[in-house]
């Protein structure tokens, strides 16, 4: 046993990417089997890697979750920045540009309109919990967005960890949301094709809430709604530590 733990940590990415195709199989298994595809097996996964950071943070007392125990150390790569990246513009992959050039004005605007949107909602929810300082609301707010705009608007503006935690969560939550209701809202609001999904797209933003509920309403739109998905992200990251942060810096 001592042997074969050593050989885990010494190649530690490789056994996190065994650990987390073993939690995805089982994520879509359980998807497939349970919820008959009902509840995507990304949501579900996104669930059980809560549950395993929350059990790594509580058996080392650390701060990286899992990625504190020796044996699963590798996940702190495998999560990092550079990966994260690298899967969010690879989604982009696959698109027929004919069809982006079909969304038009209206998916420039969607994008705008998803981040001012998200953004304020996430003023009031910070607002209602009593935040009164200026970069605590910018950096909620911002997790309304994505999970991914919230800590870079909240390192920017200097938030503190804990905030910069809550804008995490306020995104995965959005992520989620996302994921389960938009198989369920899709024939309602016509997204049922490239055009729609892009506008879609640009409205949510999340990319990874957006690809896997459009991958549970039609697979072949999940490369146009993630590629404005991707561009909604970045525009988030320019606007929120900047124009919206002085917007809400002179109103409070």
């Amino acid at each position: 046993m001592d042997s074969i733990k050593n050989v885990l940590i010494e190649n530690s990415l490789v056994t996190a990417f065994a650990l987390i195709g073993l939690t995805m199989y089982l994520s879509y298994f359980i998807s497939t089997k349970l919820t008959r595809g009902k509840l995507h097996g990304s949501a579900i996964a996104i669930m059980l890697g809560l549950l395993l950071a929350y059990y790594g943070g509580t058996v080392t007392g650390g701060e990286k979750g899992l990625a504190d125990i020796s044996i699963f150390a590798g996940i702190g790569i495998m999560g990092g920045g550079m990966l994260r990246d690298l899967a969010i513009i690879s989604t982009a992959f696959g698109v027929n540009f004919n069809q982006v050039k079909s969304a038009g004005a209206i998916g420039f605007l969607s994008l705008f309109i998803g981040i001012f949107l998200s953004f304020f909602i996430g003023v009031i929810v910070a607002l209602s919990f009593g935040y009164s300082n200026a970069v605590d609301i910018t950096t909620i707010g911002a997790g309304t967005a994505t999970y991914i705009v919230g800590p870079v608007t909240g390192s920017a503006l200097g938030a503190s960890s804990e905030v910069i935690t809550l804008s995490i969560a306020a995104g995965l939550i959005k992520s989620m949301l996302t994921m389960i209701f938009t198989p369920f809202a899709a024939k309602f609001i016509g997204l049922n094709n490239p055009r729609s999904a892009m506008i879609f797209g640009g409205l949510m933003g999340t990319t990874s809430g957006t690809a896997a509920g459009l991958a549970a309403t039609d697979p072949k739109l999940v490369p146009y709604g993630a590629m404005t998905a991707t561009f909604y992200t970045g525009l988030g990251c320019l606007l929120c530590p900047s124009l919206l942060y002085f917007i809400i810096q002179l109103t409070f």
